[in-house]
């Protein structure tokens, strides 16, 4: 059973986020909602509660085993302020009202401490939390916001385990343990709280791993380059431990997911029912997760210490038998808005080696980058009755598709409508190589492109980041030539860089080094510069005036 609804009968498992519940597989809380329902629990659902007091969580009373606690899909602080450090909810162009608080995981697991103490009678459960605040917060870390270095989030939100990455397996795990009255201790994907000295954990052994010490929180906080030390080591695929005065944060590494866990994932019984509510969701609905992780790289990008690096990919099957289920709902239209993943083209080029090697898959000379499954899946998705098209708006990595002439053309002429969005973020090579994003290959993709899509009239659009480490005015004035060049009108985005933590580029920001070399970054730190940077790169009419 689950429920938004309190129950005269307590629920085994309460999940509290900061988004709607939609239950949908692309909705972070109604995946694990399910997961949970299929082993037999029963969960109750907190949809965004009232955080200035505690009547949201007593009213559902104490859970029999844990709360799950999750901001929601975005990081809150991300989601209510701008590049420029302005709330959301005052943007006077694109006002939007989050509902959500600040640091809404610290705010959600004090909120359930002061709920279990006034409901409890001398019993307490685990507060369990996850999502992606979770998981790029569960070191020490950089925090644009406060403009300081930040301890893990365990200790901010006293919670007894966090999650991170996808938490299907470890959200299971959990609640089977608790069931049966067990420890929380080695699950795979999981970070907690330790008593014992970071140096003691070394000769341990977790699922064929050994720790890997990190540097301290103190030692960080005082030594920046000891942080770019600390920033190369995060890995999902790594049992890490590091000091916090004294005690540690231990990291369990994560789960090796496989191409049939994920096809049971999505072969629950899902309604696809989205609430009126949660409008930003609608547009998801007749949507395909394609697979699951990204070894772009990006250095900007959340991916690699949420997702991870390697590429698992559900099975054609599994994928065509959920659009075939999609296609007998009533207010089906016969279009699949979206088939893919981080990066699209990425599918099926899954490596068996995936989590017991940590190389740069863009650099393996194994790398299948044929780009056969992801042609079979487009040409099979097309063909199953009711369907009308299937669109890839996901995204692709051109440097990838360049020398795939069947797939650009599979893409062109029967999965785009009018224009291929892409990422070339920026064509300065410092800056590229700065945020590991090769264009050196990006007029020769055009061009081929282009002469595809002639008679089909189609075109790219491109998004863009400025204001990165290493971005001068120059970088910009340059970078205005190209899109002048390329024609704005086909630009659909350029956002000013936002320091996220746990990422490289933030590691960049806030140390003004390169942290693969220890050399100096110019960083753009003043908000008029970082300004200046976008509206150069707009015409008159379109400058941001805010």
């Amino acid at each position: 059973m689950i429920s938004t609804e309190p129950n005269k009968k307590s629920f085994d498992v309460i999940l509290v986020s900061g988004d709607y519940w939609a239950d949908h597989p692309h909705s972070g809380i109604g995946v694990i909602a399910r997961v949970l329902e299929a082993e037999g629990f029963s969960i109750g659902i907190i949809e965004k509660p009232d955080w200035r007091s505690t009547k949201d969580i007593i009213k559902f009373g104490l859970p029999n085993l844990f709360y799950g606690v999750s901001s929601g899909a975005i990081d809150s602080m991300l989601q209510n302020y701008t590049p420029l450090k302005k709330a959301r909810s005052e943007d006077l162009y694109n006002p939007f009202l989050s509902g959500i608080p600040d640091r809404a995981i610290i705010v959600y697991a004090q909120l359930i401490k002061r709920a279990q103490k006034e409901l409890s009678h001398g019993r307490f459960v685990p507060i369990i939390i996850g999502g992606v605040e979770s998981s790029l917060r569960r070191f020490t870390h950089y925090d644009y916001w406060d403009n300081k270095v930040r301890r893990p989030i365990l200790f901010d939100a006293k919670a007894d385990l966090l999650v991170f990455g996808p938490g299907e397996y470890q959200m299971r795990q959990i609640a089977l343990r608790l069931k049966d009255k067990q420890g929380l201790k080695n699950i795979e994907g999981t970070c907690l709280i330790s008593k014992n000295n970071a140096n003691s954990f070394e000769q341990i052994e977790i699922s064929g791993k050994k720790f890997e010490v990190l540097p301290s929180f103190n030692d960080v906080t005082q030594d920046k380059k000891l942080f770019c030390k600390m920033q190369m080591q995060f890995s999902n695929q790594r049992n890490l431990v590091q000091q916090v005065d004294n005690r540690v944060i231990v990291q369990y590494k994560m789960h090796n997911y496989t191409s049939k866990e994920l096809d049971a994932i999505y072969e629950l019984p899902f309604s696809y029912k989205i609430p009126d509510k949660f409008k930003e969701f609608q547009m998801t609905k007749f949507s395909i997760i394609t697979h699951r992780g990204c070894f772009g790289n990006c250095s900007f990008c959340s991916i690699a210490l949420h997702q991870g690096t390697k590429i698992i990919s559900r099975s054609i099957e599994s994928i065509t038998s959920e659009i075939k289920r999609m296609s007998k709902f009533s207010d089906f239209k016969g279009y699949i808005s979206d088939i893919g993943g981080p990066s699209a083209n990425m599918y099926g080029m899954d490596c068996p080696s995936a989590y017991t090697c940590e190389k740069n898959c863009l650099d393996c000379s194994i790398l299948n980058e044929s780009h056969d499954r992801a042609l079979e899946l487009l040409q099979e998705s097309r063909k199953i009755e009711g369907i009308k098209k299937t669109f890839v708006r996901s995204g692709i990595r051109y440097d990838l598709a360049i020398d795939h002439d069947d797939y650009l053309k599979e893409l062109s002429e029967h999965h785009i409508s009018g224009n291929l969005k892409i990422a070339p973020e920026h064509f300065s090579p410092k800056i590229c190589a700065l945020m590991n994003k090769p264009n050196d290959r990006f007029d020769e993709f055009k061009e081929k492109f282009d002469h595809i899509n002639i008679t089909l009239k189609q075109h790219l659009k491109y998004y863009f980041i400025t204001a990165h480490p290493g971005s001068t005015m120059k970088d910009v004035y340059n970078l205005k030539e190209k899109l002048e060049e390329l024609g704005f009108q086909n630009t659909e985005s350029i956002q000013i860089f936002t320091p996220t933590p746990m990422s490289i580029s933030t590691c960049m920001y806030y140390t003004g080094l390169n942290p693969y070399t220890l050399e100096p970054v110019y960083i753009p730190y003043t908000y008029n510069e970082k300004k200046k940077q976008k509206n150069t790169l707009y015409p008159e009419n379109k400058k941001d005036k805010k």
